[in-house]
């Protein structure tokens, strides 16, 4: 019983510190909120300058020396993104849906693109070995307008520019309801054909969230060659080079819960031959920039094309577009093969509660955590039963020990024998126990980095992804936990280890658990709190069948 007993507890601590000993905690941050000003025009603005700007503010834009660059707007439902006319760069990504909670943004939806940087710039290698930046050419747009709405339909804006005999145009083609659009090009009078395309994903993504170390912590290159690959920010030091060896379908940047990306999808095109980091400052220990660059062979026609997607780490969105995009948001590190699937399964299951019963989250963790527990009350009863067994012939196993304590050997076989004759299972009341874990482990990398959670309030918690600021839900976990091992020896022969432990974990796990997602705190309480009156009935069945069983083991001759 002892053995069994603290086989268990190391078990689930094992489990439980497994997450803070490979990567702190960390304070998860907010959601999603609806946003209605999909149809507002923008004013023409001049083109952003280079110079850094703080990671916090707003990206601007200043005139240009020469001519002014215009930004040609495209706005829809979900998103508004502007093209600058210099260099024809992304200068800006919103996505209307969800809210910034950046200092200073004052509930502005989200904006991608770092300030007084560019998302999307173009190199051209020529086969002589000259490069051409497309970042000083100025393209004209044939959209009538600054304002391009792509609410009823796909639109597309086009963007030429010429110098020196040579002609460049690039296409995009925008889907009002998609994260993402198609970008085609075509070279002409470059050196003929042969060259090669590098394309600049700017040096990583705005953080939009009020914690920034926390989402710097999560900033990362994630390329997609036979499987997804990650590179984080933080291993690179400040201008160190590392060169990604492709071919790669896709190459993105990601934050804690947004994701731009170039996608080569389109079957018999080239591929993203390779991709070079070059790392950037840090804030702290975490890197807040590297500079990523990828390049794409040019054929001698002169036409190129991939797709580009800006928008949330939303599991759903990115299993849509297929091609293992959804690998762009991992759930459990090295634990990942096991995690994995049990994680998308367990936000599946919250999302469907969510949308078909029409509950809020917290209703929905509690709910969800109940099932759990129903579920498992099967295995709980032949735990039970398993322990009545195992309290019955304890005094033979006793017995059996004492004889054979010089014998190993012997000792093994005779207690594999009590085992058996008496339809003991040693280890039947451990099952119950961690069968829960994969879920409840699955379940701190979901609060982690799940964005649909982001910013979710429930009852006085302001945000299901963060710790609760008044340390409620962990003080009521721990004491849940307490009750619900206290109920569980009602029964059990007093062993001072049981005991030690009946204090020891609700204590560690109250502790644990502290800067965990409240989410996360709310599920496991309300499964201790279910599982109270389970465990008092058990409790009581043991009483009375306990010397019921002991009755029918035979004493020892």
């Amino acid at each position: 019983m002892e053995r069994r007993v603290i086989l268990a507890i190391a078990l689930m601590i094992m489990v439980a510190l497994a997450p803070s000993l490979i990567w702190p905690p960390k304070p998860s941050d907010r959601r999603t909120v609806g946003q209605s000003d999909s149809t507002s025009t923008r004013p023409k603005v001049t083109e952003p300058t280079p110079a850094p700007a703080a990671p916090s503010d707003r990206p601007t834009v200043r005139p240009s020396d020469t001519v002014a660059a215009q930004t040609i707007w495209v706005t829809s439902p979900i998103y508004r993104v502007g093209f600058s006319t210099r260099g024809a760069r992304l200068v800006s990504a919103e996505l209307l849906q969800y809210q910034s909670f950046a200092a200073g943004d004052s509930s502005e939806p989200v904006q991608l693109v770092p300030p007084g940087r560019a998302f999307l710039s173009h190199k051209l290698v020529t086969p002589s070995g000259d490069t051409v930046s497309l970042d000083d050419w100025d393209f004209r747009s044939t959209a009538p307008a600054t304002v391009v709405y792509a609410g009823q339909g796909p639109k597309l804006l086009r963007l030429e520019a010429e110098r020196g005999g040579s002609r460049v145009t690039l296409e995009y083609q925008f889907v009002p309801d998609e994260y993402r659009f198609n970008m085609r090009g075509q070279v002409a009078g470059l050196g003929g054909g042969g060259a090669v395309l590098l394309i600049g994903l700017a040096d990583g993504l705005r953080s939009a969230e009020k914690d920034t170390l926390d989402d710097y912590r999560n900033y990362a290159v994630v390329a997609k060659a036979s499987k997804a690959e990650r590179t984080d920010f933080s291993k690179l030091d400040p201008g160190e080079r590392e060169v990604l060896d492709g071919p790669f379908e896709w190459v993105g940047v990601k934050s804690k819960y947004f994701f731009t990306a170039a996608l080569a999808l389109e079957e018999g095109q080239p591929k993203f031959g390779g991709a070079i980091v070059v790392g950037g400052p840090r804030t702290g220990k975490a890197a807040s920039r590297a500079a990523v660059t990828l390049t794409m062979s040019v054929p001698p026609t002169g036409g190129f094309q991939y797709q580009v997607y800006a928008g949330p780490l939303e599991y759903r969105q990115l299993a849509k577009v297929g091609y293992g995009l959804d690998d762009a948001n991992p759930y459990g590190w090295i634990f990942r093969p096991i995690i994995q699937p049990v994680s998308v399964f367990v936000v599946n299951i919250l999302l469907w509660m969510h949308e078909r019963l029409n509950l809020a989250y917290g209703w929905v963790l509690i709910l969800f955590g109940i099932i759990v527990r129903v579920l498992l009350w099967p295995l709980n009863q032949k735990a039970m039963e398993s322990g009545i067994r195992m309290q019955a012939v304890a005094p033979l196993i006793k017995e059996t020990q004492d004889r054979y304590k010089t014998d190993p050997e012997r000792l093994q076989r005779e207690m594999l024998r009590i085992y058996k004759e008496h339809k003991v299972n040693p280890f039947g009341g451990c099952l119950p126990m961690l069968l829960p874990m994969p879920v409840l482990l699955a379940l701190f990398f979901v609060f982690a980095n799940t964005i649909e959670f982001r910013g979710v309030p429930f009852l006085w918690l302001p945000d299901l992804s963060r710790p609760d600021p008044y340390y409620i839900i962990p003080i009521i976990m721990g004491l849940s936990m307490f009750a619900l091992s206290k109920v569980g020896q009602i029964g059990v022969p007093p062993n001072p280890q049981t005991k030690m432990l009946l204090y020891f974990m609700p204590i560690f796990l109250t502790v644990l658990f502290l800067n965990f997602a409240s989410g996360l705190n709310l599920y496991y309480a309300a499964q201790n709190i279910f599982s109270i009156p389970q465990q008092y009935l058990i409790a009581k069945r043991r009483l009375r069948e306990a010397p019921v069983a002991a009755a029918r083991v035979p004493a020892r001759t």
